[in-house]
């Protein structure tokens, strides 16, 4: 690819982001980045990578006030070493951010997860994208993934989905399936993940003057 593009994507558990996101990487060359990023935030930090990956998926919204929402929406900046504030879930965040924000410097790539579309959202040459699906097909795909009685799975997708909307409200401020800010939304039950990639490399050729895969 001839430009510096991201693609930052959004999912629901079992409407195969993940998928989609590494084949659009085998297609247009450029490196996928999901869990990655914890362990580059935890060189960036210094701060042991277990830390990240326990914020990252074992994150439960803490419980709102009257006063004080639950929220920590990013703004920029770190917290330094030397405060009791060093490790927390806010500034485990702020390094992830700062991770992303670098490889949106260096290269074109494909961001998956962890509000990269909010942190990336100012800058001109990002796309932002959110894949979702019906739940019956988000059920037929986390079948496949895991061994689970059907109830059980259910409960799971069904967690894994208010983790993932929680996770990105607490941080972002705003709803995570907000078509609003996506470039593009796509329902992969109903395209297919081979015909998501298209589209979503069609969207770049129309927005991007110039562009070549």
């Amino acid at each position: 690819m001839n430009q510096n593009i991201v693609i930052a994507i959004s999912r629901e558990y079992g409407s195969g982001g993940k998928t989609i996101g590494e084949m659009l990487s085998k297609d247009l060359g450029i490196h996928y980045y999901d869990k990655e990023i914890l362990k580059l935030a935890s060189e960036e930090s210094g701060i042991n990578e277990a830390l990240f990956t326990n914020a990252d998926e074992g994150f439960r919204s803490p419980a709102r006030s009257l006063f004080k929402p639950a929220s920590a929406v990013y703004k920029g900046g770190l917290i330094s070493p030397g405060s009791s504030d060093f490790t927390s879930e806010r500034n485990l965040f702020n390094y992830q951010a700062k991770v992303i924000k670098r490889l949106a410097d260096t290269e074109a790539c494909i961001i998956v997860g962890r509000c990269g579309r909010f942190i990336l959202q100012d800058r001109p040459n990002v796309v932002r994208v959110f894949i979702h699906a019906p739940r019956a097909f988000l059920l037929e795909q986390a079948a496949l993934k895991k061994s689970l009685p059907p109830r059980e799975l259910e409960k799971f997708v069904e967690r894994e989905n208010r983790r993932r909307a929680e996770y990105n409200e607490y941080h972002t401020g705003e709803k995570w399936d907000d078509a609003h800010n996506y470039d593009l939304c796509l329902d992969s039950s109903k395209l297919g993940f081979e015909r998501c990639v298209e589209i979503i490399k069609g969207y770049m050729k129309i927005r991007f003057e110039g562009l070549e895969f």
